[in-house]
């Protein structure tokens, strides 16, 4: 079974946005993996505008299913990681203050900082995976990094799932397979959701996680998080 990783970077921003401290985050990651959730991703930016880092540092405390970290590998963010240790770190080419993630990395035209940034936290026992696009090239050079996984940007898959489906994932089946060609583990995530998840798992071979946040909080707000959090999963069977 694909395993559902639920970002909460929505529930600080709801947060945040009135101060204190409700909804109160690690409470409510807690509550999401207690529904069956398989893991749990954060995405700390340097204005902390939704999770900060000592979020971070206390869901690492607390968490009994698999954390991943998501973030650009600038100096602090590498500090974070290699002090809290999670069981995946997802590196993303977001520059500071940009809305949300929207590309993957150019794995051939950053090999440098990428094989160096890789290699500190395959050194520490964490894996990595890397937020590719879909072009088997780029995804060739991924894997001369030394990376563990790539993690599909699932955005123009979703954008245009509902004009032609079979059109839309055709790439991504494509870069499936050459991710298996080069024995990396396949993780997938932007803007999936339970109109296109399904389709998207059953089309997609060796997909091992998916990491789920806007749409899924979006659900909660109607289907209350426990039940969301089980629509979801039923999904990925």
């Amino acid at each position: 079974m694909t395993r559902l990783s639920v970002n909460i970077n929505k529930l600080a921003t709801l947060r945040n946005a009135r101060g204190g401290n409700n909804p109160d985050v690690v409470r409510m990651a807690l509550d999401i993996e207690r529904f069956g959730a398989q893991g749990i991703t954060v995405h700390p930016r340097p204005d902390e505008r939704h999770i900060r880092q000592s979020d971070v540092r206390e869901l690492k405390q607390v968490l009994t299913t698999e954390f991943n970290i998501e973030g650009y590998p600038n100096n602090d963010f590498i500090d974070l990681v290699l002090e809290v240790q999670p069981a995946q770190v997802t590196l993303v080419p977001d520059p500071p203050g940009v809305l949300t993630s929207n590309a993957g990395w150019d794995a051939k035209g950053q090999a440098t900082l990428l094989k160096e940034v890789v290699a500190r936290f395959k050194a520490s026992g964490i894996r990595t995976s890397l937020f590719m696009g879909t072009e088997v090239e780029q995804i060739a050079h991924a894997a001369d990094t030394g990376t563990d996984r790539i993690e599909l940007y699932t955005e123009p898959y979703a954008s245009t799932h509902h004009l032609d489906r079979a059109k839309a994932v055709a790439p991504f089946n494509v870069a499936a397979e050459q991710a298996a060609r080069f024995k990396l583990g396949l993780n997938a995530g932007h803007d999936l959701d339970r109109a296109n998840l399904a389709f998207f798992k059953a089309n997609v071979p060796g997909l091992l996680e998916v990491s789920i946040g806007h749409a899924l909080i979006c659900d909660a707000l109607t289907f209350g998080l426990d039940n969301t959090v089980q629509l979801y999963l039923r999904e990925l069977r």
